[in-house]
């Protein structure tokens, strides 16, 4: 039987391609020329690190303007509050949201079975696989889940005949 998967990831190649793009924008604008700045990567999440507030939220700003045009989706992004240290260091952490919660998947689940299709939907960990017995009801239930809102971005992947 036919199937797909439901996930919620970030493309890992894409991202380090955006940061790399907002390193060498950073490095050659003048507003932040003799400044220090900082883009770390984490295993789930970036910290950026400027001299002050004002050079943290630019530095913010353009991070996230390169995760945009380079595709990746803005509600996988967690931005927390800046921290400022003593010596006036400013500190951000922006967490990545890799895989659809559990609560996400249920509503992913439920949406499917109330769309009227015959499909079956299955949570495993986190992923959403969805299964049924045409190409054309699989191509219906991917075409309705685009068309919700979800606090997650949602693709879709591993397609099976």
């Amino acid at each position: 039987m036919p199937s797909f998967d439901v996930v919620s990831e970030i493309d890992m190649a894409e991202l380090n391609n955006a940061l790399l793009m907002a390193r060498k924008e950073l490095a050659s604008r003048f507003d932040f020329k003799g400044i220090t700045w900082e883009i770390a990567e984490e295993k789930e999440k970036l910290v950026l690190s400027a001299s002050d507030n004002f050079k943290l939220q630019a530095l913010h700003e353009i991070v996230i303007n390169k995760l945009a045009k380079r595709g990746i989706p803005l509600k996988n992004l967690e931005t927390k509050d800046a921290e400022l240290s003593s010596v006036g260091r400013a500190r951000q952490e922006v967490l990545l949201k890799q895989g659809l919660s559990g609560e996400n998947a249920k509503a992913v689940s439920q949406s499917i079975r109330g769309s009227g299709l015959k499909l079956q939907a299955t949570i495993e960990g986190p992923k959403v696989r969805i299964t049924g017995k045409s190409r054309d009801d699989l191509q219906s239930a991917i075409a309705h889940l685009r068309g919700l809102d979800f606090p997650a971005a949602l693709s879709f992947n591993n397609f099976r005949d």
